[in-house]
């Protein structure tokens, strides 16, 4: 489950479970643990937002339960997301990916995979960071949603960063993909004011 997408539960509102309030439905320990460990703490290492962009590509026209529940696979079989072991596969690794159960077997979006680590290796060869450019386009801090109505699903800072992603040779990163992005890595704090780790998130945002 990523921020803006509640209504694949059917439900845009508060949840309580086990006693405590979250910004969604959890329906098992992975969903409770992303959820409560995960999504909107700032996240600044290379390997990991690269799996990220990589991963909001694959959830387009699936649930990200689904994607969250085979992210295990696809950390094993794409190097753990580390850009330069990613960046070297070639087209036998595609084909053997294409047979591989454990993830969404798509030949655009493990090719989109590749190609976004062969970028971000370029950009660490020009002494730049995906960190850098990520956090660059971080807004400033607004009042927390009350509800997930007040949530946008993109925003003029996603669609800037999803230009210059492009312009670099991204792959799947359009608005609405990159604002998703940015919320669970942190870039915004969209936990809704009344979800319990709401203000453990934005002490740690506040460190960044």
């Amino acid at each position: 489950m990523e921020g803006g997408r509640a209504e694949e539960f059917g439900n845009t509102d508060l949840m309580i479970d086990d006693g405590r309030i979250r910004c969604w439905p959890v329906r098992d320990d992975v969903g409770r643990e992303y959820h409560d460990q995960e999504w909107g703490r700032p996240v600044r290492d290379e390997a990991r937002l690269l799996e990220k962009i990589c991963l909001e590509g694959f959830q387009s026209g699936l649930s990200w339960e689904t994607i969250l529940r085979k992210r295990p696979g696809f950390r094993a079989v794409f190097a753990g997301f580390d850009p330069e072991s990613l960046a070297c596969y070639g087209d036998a690794d595609v084909e053997r990916l294409l047979a591989e159960p454990r993830i969404v077997r798509i030949r655009r979006k493990i090719e989109a995979a590749i190609a976004n680590a062969r970028v971000t290796v370029d950009m660490h060869a020009a002494d730049e960071t995906l960190a850098g450019l990520i956090w660059a386009y971080r807004p400033p801090d607004r009042p927390a949603p009350r509800s997930w109505a007040e949530v946008a699903s993109s925003t003029p800072e996603s669609t800037a960063l999803a230009r210059e992603l492009k312009r670099r040779g991204f792959r799947f990163v359009g608005p609405t993909t990159v604002y998703a992005m940015m919320q669970a890595v942190g870039v915004v704090n969209d936990h809704l004011a009344a979800c319990f780790v709401r203000d453990e998130v934005a002490a740690l945002r506040a460190g960044e």
